[in-house]
């Protein structure tokens, strides 16, 4: 659950307002991007909707940094919800999902990690887009942390000071690649396959969150992060035992939930409590047509 010091931080993009006509949408750059942060425990509140403008919250990460001034996005403006759409909380430099953590039985298995591409990354409203031939996949709702600052050999008890938030993580896994492939890079690290967002929340309690999905509007069995084997503060440790942890990097901590195979024309939902809902469209791979 959230705390009363918690508060959201989001990556966002700026919408041109109508009144900037053609010159505001010729300046707007698809990589431009801001952090805002709200202090509103009611989300869904006016004052939940109206967010201030501040410095990136990974200073040390060129990926991380804030766009070039933008007239209203100044730092310390208050900029509406409906002035933005929201982006992935952060761009990564690694992305972690834990394996076999959906239940206690994982913790009868050594702690085991696998990699997923950073390029996988999507936002909040982006498309989950599945190739004609991808086969049987499944949406995985989950608590996801969001690295502060650069982290190596993390103990218990200072696994915490190295995060800046949670976030929802979609770790979207394509069944039959698993199946044929060890690693798991074909089915976790295809294009748009970790939807993550909607934004971070701060100082929340990860230790009885529930978890859940809403497929095509209908509501899935949820399970809690309390279900998971490794706990956040064990997932830490173990990834910081032998890599550097980055600022922005995204661990997502495992899925103890019902799932459902999605298809295109689906809709999927992910929530966790204390955070709120991940929302995105599923739809058909489209690849351009390289000429010769």
């Amino acid at each position: 659950m959230t705390s009363p010091l918690s508060r959201r931080i989001a990556r966002v993009r700026p919408i041109p307002a109508p009144s900037e006509g053609g010159l505001a949408l010729a300046r707007q750059s698809p990589d431009e991007q801001f952090f805002v942060v709200n202090d509103a425990q009611d989300f869904d509140s006016v004052e939940g909707t109206r967010w201030t403008v501040v410095e990136s919250p990974f200073p040390a990460s060129r990926a991380n940094a804030n766009s070039p001034a933008r007239n209203g996005w100044e730092l310390g403006a208050v900029v509406s919800q409906d002035a933005f759409t929201f982006l992935a909380p952060s761009v990564p430099v690694n992305v972690f999902g834990m394996a076999h953590n959906t239940g206690q039985p994982g913790r009868a298995l050594p702690p085991q990690a696998f990699h997923k591409a950073a390029s996988s990354v999507i936002g909040p409203g982006e498309a989950i887009q599945l190739s004609s031939t991808v086969g049987y996949v499944d949406p995985e709702a989950e608590l996801t942390v969001v690295v502060g600052r650069a982290a190596r050999g993390l103990t218990l008890e200072t696994a915490r000071s190295a995060i800046l938030g949670y976030t929802i993580g979609n770790d979207v896994s394509a069944r039959d690649l698993q199946k044929s492939d060890e690693l798991w890079i074909s089915a976790k690290s295809q294009d748009t396959f970790t939807p993550a967002g909607p934004w971070m929340v701060t100082d929340l309690d990860d230790s009885n969150l529930e978890i859940g999905i809403v497929h095509n509007s209908k509501a899935l069995r949820t399970a809690s992060s309390a279900d998971l084997g490794w706990k956040v503060n064990e997932i830490l440790v173990y990834l910081s035992s032998f890599m550097t942890l980055q600022p922005g990097d995204l661990v997502l901590t495992g899925f103890p939930a019902e799932c459902a195979r999605i298809q295109p024309g689906d809709t999927v939902v992910c929530r966790v409590e204390g955070i709120g809902e991940l929302h995105n469209p599923v739809t058909t791979l489209r690849l351009e047509q390289q000429s010769a």
